[in-house]
């Protein structure tokens, strides 16, 4: 199969940075072509307490990188005696990625965590770009979502007001990006840990 005839389903995935945190967010609709093939598909994973990852591509190639992901940071602990941090964790992606660089897993994704000198994010394409930002975005509605983010992001936001911006910021990409929808996961890590909620979006009849 040639990459031309890849489908990549769509996505609406974001991430920002707060002073006391980082969240990230993304909605649940998978697609083949024109078809909408799953409405509760997971986009955002915590992989340990401190740190996540939002996701856009092939399903298949951001699930298998998630459980290695979770294992190497588990490992890392095991060894060295301490969590990895948000950098490390997204160095090893980035290398994992560019190692594959022949035949790259079609995936971007958005590392964030919240470090002991403060919360960190990062961006990463196929083939392993790592590049450190205040937020990021990516996938089918990721232009849509960066005019939001321009125009609202503030350095300094608390978690409340991250958290309304990163609902913000997506609803209004699903609304007009048709390969994205069926409701928000969100994954919003502080101090007091990992927490994840789901937001219904009743008023576009999904």
């Amino acid at each position: 199969m040639s990459q031309q005839e890849i489908m990549i389903p769509g996505a609406a995935s974001i991430a920002i940075k707060c002073k006391d945190g980082v969240i990230l967010g993304s909605d649940r609709r998978a697609t083949w072509g024109y078809t909408v093939v799953n409405k509760s598909t997971q986009k955002v994973f915590k992989i340990i307490d401190h740190i996540g990852l939002a996701a856009y591509g092939l399903i298949g190639d951001f699930q298998i990188l998630v459980k290695i992901l979770r294992a190497q940071a588990n490992l890392y602990e095991l060894d060295a005696g301490e969590r990895i941090s948000t950098q490390s964790l997204a160095k090893l992606v980035s290398n994992f990625l560019y190692s594959r660089k022949m035949m790259p897993l079609l995936t971007n994704l958005i590392v964030a965590g919240l470090d002991k000198d403060g919360p960190k994010l990062y961006t990463l394409d196929a083939i392993g770009s790592l590049m450190p930002d205040d937020y990021g975005a990516a996938g089918t509605g990721m232009l849509l979502s960066y005019g939001i983010l321009e125009a609202e992001y503030k350095l300094g936001m608390t978690i409340a007001e991250g958290e309304k911006l990163v609902e913000k910021a997506i609803r209004n990409a699903i609304k007009r990006d048709a390969m994205s929808g069926n409701g928000i996961d969100l994954l919003i890590i502080s101090k007091e840990g990992a927490e994840e909620k789901f937001i219904e979006i009743k008023e576009l009849g999904e």
